[in-house]
């Protein structure tokens, strides 16, 4: 990571804080919500784009193959449909007027999205990642990210998984290979020295 992020090029992403989720997925959720929203908090202080990416299908989940071992049985359960119960942003995190959610079909945030096309059009090279699952969307993301030439910075505890040992690997083993992997005291404090 840059001794300081340059909030003009830096984009926090916060992927898959849906309640749902949260519930599902993630540990400790109480410590997780309180430290991502403390890191959203200093993005938003610092002028930080804050870009939230959520999942989301239409009425009768056309974008879902029933191949699809990941995704095809949530067509069948009406799960993240259109005012279904829980995939709405947990309200520990939620967004702000303006912020930008992105609405992926598939497990990276950036498979068949705009996400791309918003973080080059605000000039956005460097990203900073929270996210649930560990080892779905924050891999998926940051694989594609780092093929892109983004710069990366994983929020290691922003991020959750439902497998502790998974979760620890890809933080130790894994990402570091293609991106800064650090906890969110350490992004905040560069944010507030970048004012």
């Amino acid at each position: 990571m840059p001794d300081k992020l340059d909030p003009k090029t830096t984009a926090l992403l916060v992927m898959d804080f849906q309640t749902l989720i949260v519930e599902g997925f993630a540990e400790g959720n109480e410590g997780l919500l309180d430290r991502t929203a403390r890191l959203i908090g200093a993005a938003r202080n610092a002028d930080v784009r804050v870009v939230y990416v959520v999942v989301g299908f239409r009425e009768g989940h056309p974008e879902i193959s029933l191949r699809n071992p990941s995704f095809g049985p949530i067509r069948s359960s009406g799960m993240f449909a259109p005012g279904a119960p829980g995939t709405g942003i947990h309200p520990a995190v939620a967004p702000q007027q303006g912020e930008v959610v992105v609405t992926k079909h598939r497990v990276g945030a950036f498979t068949g999205t705009d996400l791309d096309m918003v973080l080059r059009a605000n000039g956005i090279d460097t990203l900073v990642l929270a996210g649930i699952a560990t080892s779905g969307v924050v891999l998926s993301t940051l694989r594609h990210a780092a093929d892109a030439d983004y710069q990366i910075v994983v929020a290691a505890d922003c991020c959750s998984d439902r497998d502790a040992e998974v979760h620890r690997v890809l933080l130790e083993k894994v990402f570091p290979r293609q991106a800064k992997v650090v906890n969110c005291a350490e992004i905040i404090s560069s944010l507030q020295t970048s004012r």
